[in-house]
């Protein structure tokens, strides 16, 4: 049994908006090189009929980890996520589904997304489960990397939040 993943934010913008600050390749590009780390990178940005879909690398230095993680994993970390987004059914929203994958680490972190409409707001719900497929050490890796990931994600709502109010 994998470690749960929470989040959410409100925002004090459209969904329209909110989307564009948060999947937007212009945002994207610019909250990777603010957030991304080494080697961070849009990988793919593609946009269709059935909605969107990018992928993204981010790179965290082996000194920026937690100690249980250095001991299991020798080296920096990267981090590849795909997302995909697709207009929700009613129309006034977006919904997706993440999934991560951390290099050289058995395992693997799935996630529900959600842009939803609340009267003059937006809010943004992430909910998902990191799963690490280590023996013994499985649990104490996955409740460390679901604790960065949730702060990763708070960053990345400031981020946001931020390139919401600069657009104004």
């Amino acid at each position: 049994m994998g470690s749960r993943i929470e989040h959410r934010t409100v925002f004090a913008a459209d969904v329209a908006s909110t989307y564009a600050a948060v999947a937007g390749e212009e945002a994207l590009r610019a909250r990777l090189e603010e957030l991304g780390g080494h080697d961070a990178a849009l990988l793919a940005y593609e946009v269709s009929d059935a909605g969107l879909r990018y992928q993204l690398r981010q790179g965290i230095s082996a000194d920026k980890l937690p100690q249980a993680v250095r001991t299991l994993h020798k080296g920096d970390l990267l981090v590849t996520r795909t997302q995909t987004w697709r207009v929700s059914k009613d129309g006034t929203g977006h919904q997706g589904n993440a999934s991560v994958e951390v290099g050289g680490v058995p395992g693997e972190i799935v996630a529900r997304t959600a842009l939803l409409a609340n009267e003059d707001q937006t809010v943004l719900r992430i909910s998902g489960e990191v799963t690490v497929r280590i023996p013994l050490f499985g649990g104490k890796l996955e409740s460390v990397i679901a604790e960065q990931v949730t702060k990763l994600l708070e960053r990345e709502a400031e981020f946001a939040a931020k390139w919401l109010t600069d657009a104004t």
